[in-house]
């Protein structure tokens, strides 16, 4: 039987054997919460198997025919454990309080007859806990689905430098030259087509797998701010763009083409792995797009808007002088899988993923690319002006 909704609080589930006190029960709290009844655990369990994401409390009877209050306490706390429970019961005995705590997990135990101004304070009690639980478990959801994209677009990151490093052992290892017979051991000995082919391999190699490195521990410490009461690392944007030139592993030359500038600096919010990594991906797109441009150029910015006297909005930029991007394909960036480089592994996500982090920190990302070249413009939310 269900009774008037009240948008006050989910749905409470009460469990007597006595038509009675269901009624009783339903008119006497129908007026602040949404009372479905059951006359028994049979019913409360069918009850519970097609509606139970609807309901916030159970509060049921101990002393039932068939199959008692403590039975169905057990089952709910095995198979639905979001729902708070409360145990009524004229049977106040030790051990049924003790099991009703124990096993039922109850979080109140309410003597029949009961007394409604009591009643309605723990139905009150129990849907406030409710709700606190809930928000809690929503919480931890969404820090275990940003580890699991986090973990994802690592994974993809990762990738392609460590193709690298065994591209570059393989290199080496396959220009041993075995010892002949009869030569003196202990001494290795590698061809190379050109002077400083293997050295430059293995340097090459080295650089990738630092590069993991540091993705791997920046997962890492992502991993350890999730748990709750974690101290939120801080970090200013420009030991963060340090960071970024002397840890990224630039192919060739590479590295001659970026350039950075410090017009202003400032304390980046949210995970200082999280930012890293998008940092990581706008410098990866610009240096691909980038090659096969004459001259080519990546110019990295840290600064802060002029705003309102007390507030100002501190932004990072990415600029390139490469081909530019289609107008077609920018109007899906950060919406979107999309990619123009499909042939070489690219899959589209990279944006994506720093739109997501932008956003969930309060800032944004903007794209332009008005012909030649393009601009990655990382905004920060607004911060309290600092002196000096």
């Amino acid at each position: 039987m269900v009774f008037p909704l009240s948008s006050k609080a989910r749905a409470v589930l009460f469990v007597d054997d006595e038509a009675t006190s269901r009624k009783w029960f339903a008119r006497t709290f129908g007026d602040e919460f949404t009372i479905v009844t059951a006359a028994g655990v049979r019913e409360a369990l069918e009850v519970l198997g097609e509606r139970g994401a609807e309901f916030a409390v159970l509060v049921t009877d101990y002393r039932m025919p068939e199959r008692d209050g403590m039975n169905l306490l057990g089952t709910v706390q095995r198979d639905f454990r979001h729902l708070v429970r409360l145990l009524a019961t004229a049977y106040a005995e030790k051990d049924v309080a003790i099991a009703a705590v124990n096993q039922g997990k109850v979080l109140r135990i309410l003597e029949k007859p009961l007394d409604e101004a009591l009643t309605r304070e723990a139905l009150r009690e129990a849907a406030a806990l409710y709700r606190t639980q809930a928000f809690e478990r929503a919480v931890n959801e969404g820090r275990v689905a940003a580890l699991r994209e986090t973990l994802g677009f690592l994974a993809h990151e990762l990738n392609t430098p460590l193709a690298t490093v065994r591209g570059c052992v393989s290199t080496v290892a396959a220009r041993y030259r075995p010892a002949a017979p009869g030569e003196s051991s202990g001494v290795a000995e590698f061809v190379e087509h050109h002077p400083g082919e293997l050295l430059a391999a293995l340097e090459r190699a080295e650089r990738r797998a630092l590069y993991c490195q540091s993705l791997v521990s920046t997962f890492v410490q992502s991993a350890r701010d999730a748990y709750p009461g974690a101290a939120a690392q801080t970090v200013s944007a420009a030991s963060l763009v340090a960071a970024l030139l002397d840890e990224f592993p630039f192919d060739g030359n590479e590295g001659a083409w970026v350039s950075s500038e410090v017009l202003q600096d400032f304390r980046l919010p949210g995970r200082r792995d999280l930012l890293y990594l998008v940092l990581c991906t706008l410098t990866k797109n610009a240096l691909m797009a980038l090659r096969g441009t004459q001259q080519p150029a990546l110019r990295i910015e840290v600064g802060v808007e002029p705003g309102a006297a007390e507030v100002a909005r501190p932004w990072m930029r990415f600029r390139d002088n490469g081909p530019g991007i289609s107008p077609e394909v920018l109007v899906k960036l950060t919406r979107e899988p999309v990619t123009t480089r499909a042939q070489s592994g690219g899959s589209g996500m990279g944006l994506m993923f720093c739109q997501r982090i932008m956003q969930s920190i309060g800032g944004s990302i903007d794209i332009q690319s008005p012909g030649q070249g393009a601009t990655v413009t990382l905004r920060f939310r607004p911060s309290p002006r600092q002196n000096g």
